[in-house]
């Protein structure tokens, strides 16, 4: 068991990712019937798909949990792999409602979600910023006609004024208005606070751990800056977990 357990438990919501083997170091506005999807489906299979439908189900679709549609992902620190969670809940999200996913890349220090879903990082959200256009024009669609992806853009220099800016809060709003789910990759939260001025216009914050590698006093301060932020933690994950239990085994349970 991970020495962050009894941390985690703490929260009040925690799930254990397992390692998966791709791991490495929701009216619109844009009508999903416009285009064929342009990705594959990502790959998630096995338990660990298990564990993103669990996460998945806690997140936006129990009694009470049915009213959030901007969620933050935010890791405590770089390589904890919260772009690959991000991504794989927007994936799974999307495959088990009818309404629109757009899954968003707030990283502007160090994008990575665009990777995930194998495309480029020429045209998003940076440049949105510097335009008035409508968001249809820079968003794409993804392996499914209900996933969506604003990728961080081109454009990343300034990160931090842009981050605190009323015009990135406003195209957030906006994503809000013609999706019905919003997932929002922010960067890790021991190199900058990103996702606490994000937080505060978001139905919540999911805090990504990494198995055998965050420390107990990185987690520990990212929990005690969010909560003197007045952020609702809606939980944890402690990503890359290894199982003892065979995947024949596990597949029978």
């Amino acid at each position: 068991m991970s020495r962050n357990f009894e941390l985690l438990q703490q929260i009040g919501g925690m799930l254990e990712m397992p390692a998966s083997a791709e791991e490495a170091p929701e009216p619109l506005s844009v009508s999903p019937a416009d285009t064929e999807p342009s990705t594959p489906a990502l790959e998630v299979v096995g338990k660990v798909r298990d564990e993103i439908a669990k996460l998945v189900l806690n997140l936006f679709l129990l009694p009470g949990a049915q009213d959030r549609r901007q969620v933050i992902f935010a890791g405590a620190e770089a390589g904890a792999g919260c772009s690959w969670i991000c991504a794989r809940v927007g994936e799974v999200l999307a495959s088990q409602v009818r309404g629109s996913v757009c899954v968003v890349d707030c990283n502007l220090r160090s994008p990575g979600l665009h990777r995930q879903f194998a495309t480029d990082n020429h045209f998003g959200l940076s440049d949105a910023l510097l335009q008035t256009d409508p968001l249809h024009q820079y968003v794409r669609q993804l392996s499914r006609k209900n996933l969506w992806l604003l990728s961080c853009g081109s454009a990343t220099e300034n990160c931090q004024e842009k981050v605190a800016s009323g015009g990135l809060r406003q195209r957030l709003t906006e994503l809000r208005s013609q999706f019905d789910y919003v997932l929002i990759d922010v960067a890790p939260t021991n190199t900058c606070n990103d996702g606490i001025v994000l937080g505060s216009s978001s139905d919540g914050i999911v805090l990504v751990l990494k198995a055998n590698s965050t420390r107990r006093d990185i987690a520990r301060k990212a929990l005690q800056e969010l909560r003197a932020a007045n952020l609702p933690i809606l939980g944890a994950i402690l990503n890359q977990r290894t199982f003892p239990i065979p995947d024949n085994i596990y597949n029978r349970l």
